[in-house]
C-alpha cells in the first residue's frame, strides 16, 4: 500500500478497498493464474500502480465511462474504479474464469460502478468515453475492432479515445496510425526502475 500512496491520496474508503486486493488477488490466484506466480508479490508495483498510471494522464469528470477491453483478472479497471467512484467502468474478457475473479473482487471490495462481459470484443456494442487496456494487442490491430465503441466528442481534458498501458518497442504499431497520438513515459510519474520501460498511449478516435 506505502507504493499506491505515495503516488495518490486515498479516502480512508479507498485506502480499504485498496489494502483488500493483496488479500484477495493472492487467495484467487491459488486458484486461477491471474498474476503470473513469480509477480504476485510484485501486486501493487507491478499491476495496481502500472493501471493508476492512466489516473496520472487523464483527470476524468464524473460520469465518464471506460471500457476495460481484456481485462483480465481486472486490470486496469478495479484500481482505476476504486480511486474514480464517480466513473463507471465495462470490464470485459473472453476467458470466463477470469471475468468471474474479477467480478468476485469487485464484489468483495464493494465496488458499484463496474459491469462485466464475458465475450467478444465483437459483442459489445454499447459506447464509452474511453477504451482502456493492458498490452492486450497492437495498438494498430485495437483500434478498427473498437472504433465503434467510442462515443463521439468529449467531456474530458482530452478527446474520447483510446489509452493502453504498454512497454517493449512500439514504432511499428505506431507508425501507420492515423490519429492524434500521445505517447507518455510512465517514469514521469513514478520513480521506481520498473516503469522506466513502460508507456502510456493515447489515441484520439
Amino acid at each position: 500500500m506505502e507504493i499506491i500512496e505515495k503516488y495518490f491520496t486515498l479516502t480512508p474508503r479507498q485506502q480499504s478497498q485498496m489494502e483488500a486486493l493483496s488479500r484477495l488477488y493472492p487467495e484467487w490466484n491459488e486458484k486461477i493464474n491471474v498474476v503470473s506466480r513469480k509477480d504476485i508479490d510484485n501486486l501493487y508495483e507491478h499491476h495496481i500502480l502500472h493501471s493508476l498510471g492512466i489516473a496520472k494522464f487523464l483527470h476524468p469528470v464524473p460520469d465518464t465511462t471506460f471500457l476495460d477491453l481484456g481485462t483480465g483478472g481486472g486490470f486496469p479497471g478495479i484500481p482505476l474504479a476504486i480511486l474514480w467512484p464517480e466513473c463507471n467502468f465495462h470490464l470485459i474478457d473472453r476467458i470466463g474464469k477470469k471475468i468471474r475473479v474479477a467480478q468476485d473482487i469487485a464484489d468483495q471490495t464493494g465496488l458499484t460502478n463496474v459491469t462485466f462481459q464475458h465475450g467478444d470484443i465483437g459483442e459489445c456494442r454499447r459506447r464509452y468515453d474511453f477504451v482502456i487496456s493492458r498490452a492486450v494487442m497492437r495498438l494498430d490491430e485495437m483500434i478498427p475492432l473498437i472504433r465503434k465503441n467510442i462515443a463521439p466528442g468529449g467531456k474530458n481534458g482530452y478527446p474520447n479515445g483510446v489509452i493502453v498501458l504498454k512497454g517493449g518497442e512500439l514504432e511499428g504499431e505506431l507508425s501507420g496510425l492515423k490519429c492524434p497520438i500521445i505517447e507518455e513515459s510512465l517514469s514521469t510519474w513514478f520513480d521506481e526502475e520498473f516503469f522506466k520501460t513502460k508507456k502510456l498511449i493515447y489515441a484520439q478516435i
